[in-house]
This record gives structure tokens, sequence and C-alpha cells, in this order.
């Protein structure tokens, strides 16, 4: 009997590093990520090929790549931001690739064995500015928040990520990481996945069987969208409909023309609500 595609949560970052070798490899790629395809390894490439509907899944993990690159890079540059904490970073490579003044700190945190992972197949690559990795399990509360507490001490101007790690959180859990992460006074922002009830059910559909053997259930969609973070001190500044930017991008779904249709024949809240079924969004504290 085969093994599942997905073994554990941490395969999940293999996963998302195929679709970026994908992208990388393409004559128009929005991006280019050389450490992709070494990270994704055969186990990456095989979760695409048997997870549902693996390669034509592509357009969403690279639209979330770019839109994230578009907003690190403005509040960066914009808003001087002096340090990056990417949260669950799995294996990104954004401190290697984009372009990131030197004297920016980027804060990598993950279990150990997939950044023990990641340092031996980027041993001999050079990040662009300073690099720190944390192991560290997220759900250890007490942990997080010393980790939390140390880097708001030795950053003015925080940007937080948690790329694809929400959704695999319960609600009592977000509010938690949240409430945590406005505790650090010098974290001001904070980029993250909206995922909506609608699209959450659409996931569990054709994902949850082979996730949660891996232990890793999707349960996060809000109905309240971003507003849920506005209680733990969080406002949103910018929400960017997955939607809409693969239209930008030309990198759409599979069947949007039918979706865009769809949306025009619906009442406007509605239009809206299926605009809103999927996004990217920058919050700032409060």
């Amino acid at each position: 009997m085969p093994s599942p595609p997905v073994g554990n949560i941490s395969d999940t970052a293999r996963w998302v590093a195929a679709y970026r070798a994908m992208e990388s490899e393409r004559p128009d790629a929005h991006f280019r990520d050389p450490f992709a395809r070494e990270l994704a390894g055969e186990q990456g490439a095989r979760i695409v090929e048997q997870m549902p509907a693996g390669r034509s899944t592509a357009w969403a993990f690279v639209v979330r790549t770019c839109v994230i690159d578009e907003l690190v890079t403005r509040v960066v540059r914009e808003s001087s931001a002096d340090m990056v904490v990417n949260l669950a970073a799995g294996l990104d490579t954004r401190p290697y690739r984009m372009e990131l003044p030197a004297s920016l700190s980027w804060v990598e945190v993950d279990l150990p064995a997939i950044l023990e992972y990641k340092r031996e197949k980027l041993a001999s690559a050079r990040p662009v500015c300073r690099l720190e990795s944390v192991a560290l399990d997220l759900s250890d509360v007490a942990a997080r928040r010393a980790l939390f507490a140390r880097l708001s001490g030795s950053a003015s101007r925080a940007l937080v990520i948690t790329e694809g790690l929400l959704v695999y959180l319960s609600r009592e859990e977000v509010g938690a990481l949240a409430a945590d992460l406005h505790a650090a006074a010098s974290f001001r922002w904070w980029i993250l996945d909206v995922v909506s009830p609608d699209l959450l059910r659409w996931l569990q559909r054709r994902y949850q069987r082979s996730l949660a053997a891996a232990g890793a259930p999707l349960r996060f969609g809000p109905e309240e969208g971003t507003e849920f973070y506005r209680p733990f001190g969080w406002k949103t500044v910018e929400f960017r409909s997955s939607f809409d930017e693969s239209r930008r991008l030309r990198r759409e779904m599979p069947g949007a023309w039918l979706f865009r249709l769809m949306m025009r024949l619906s009442p406007p809240a509605r239009r809206e609500r299926m605009r809103r079924m999927g996004g990217l969004a920058l919050l700032e504290r409060t």
C-alpha cells in the first residue's frame, strides 16, 4: 500500500517549494527561486503529483508568494521595517532570493527538523541580510512569548509573516497567537492568509483526508474575515483578493472564466463574498 503523499506537517513545506520551483522554471516566471527544486526534493514533487488536482492548484501558491513578496518589499522600503519575523517559515527562501537591505534582520521560526533540513540544503548559499533561524514549536506558548519578547527588544519596527500557518490552527489558538504578537511592542505589521468559511469548506472537501492523516487538519476560516483580529489589537491596512490578484498576475485557476461569470450574475453582496473567499492581508497594530 503506497504511503500517503503528506506524512507530517513539515511535508507541506516541500509541497509549497515544489510549486515555487514550477513557477521559477517558467520563461515568464514572476519570481526566481533557485533553491526551490532542491528543497522540494522528490517528496515535494510526489506530493504535487498525488494530491487532488495537484498541478492545477499551483496558481494559488504562486499568487500567495508574489503578493507576500510585494508586501514585504513595500513595508521594508517604505515603512522602514528593521526586522521580519517569519513564523512557521518552512522552506521559505526570501532572505536568500529577494532584494533586501543588508541591515535587515530576518528571523525564521519553525520546528527543528525542517530548519536542519533547510540548513543542509542551503549550506553553500548566503542570505542577503542578517538571518537567524530559531527552532521552536509555536504551540509552546511560554517559549514563543519569550521569543517574541526577545525579538521585540532588539527591533523597533518589525513585520511578522504567518504564511500558510493559521488555517491549521483552531480559532482559540489563532486568537492567542494574535494577542501574543500584539504584546510584543515593536511588532508593527502582520502579513497573513485569509481563508473564508466557504473556502475552508472547499479545501476540507479536497484535502482534509490527506492532511488530517498527517496530523494537519484544516480548521480556521473565520466568518469575520480580517475583522477577527481587531479585538486582539490589529487593524486591516490592505486586503488582496487571491482571485483578483490571479488575474493581474495571469495565474488564474482553471475555470476562472466561469467564476467571473457567476460573480457578474450575482447580487453585490454575494459578489463581494466570492471575491473575498481567499486572499492576503496586511495588518497593523492599533
